[in-house]
């Protein structure tokens, strides 16, 4: 089960931090991450983190701006979302999954938001201008 909560709204250049609490399956053994799906637009994966090495995925759209990073005693990932601007405006989905390759799923696209296995509920992000 996954539980993410943090979202609201902010304006242009301001943060935000997202959560997602992982129960009911080994923490270590998932990768976990965030796809968001704005206004008539695909679902698009954001950013995931391995939990057993902690390799990172990032989409080009928010390198630089956003942070991953997981609490595995909390088994807990975060999303630190910093210089957020109104493109950025969507709801925003925890998600996880287990493939050899690391956040094999985020990298592409609706594709990937298929296949992957869990997904918690949204939690929505509006970054007025």
């Amino acid at each position: 089960q996954l539980q993410a909560s943090g979202g609201g709204l902010v304006q242009a250049g301001g943060s935000l931090r997202l959560s997602c609490a992982a129960s009911g399956f080994t923490f270590d053994d998932y990768a976990i991450g965030w796809f968001r799906q704005a206004p008539g637009k695909e679902r698009e994966g954001v950013s995931c983190i391995r939990n057993s090495d902690r390799r990172t995925f990032y989409a080009d759209s928010v390198k630089g701006r956003f942070t991953i990073s997981s609490d595995n005693a909390k088994n807990t990932v975060y999303l630190q979302m910093n210089s957020l601007k109104p493109e950025d405006t969507a709801i925003y989905y925890c998600a996880a999954d287990t493939t050899a390759f690391p956040c094999l799923y985020w990298r592409f696209g609706v594709a990937g938001a298929k296949s992957v296995g869990s997904w918690g509920q949204g939690t929505l992000v509006t970054v007025s201008s």
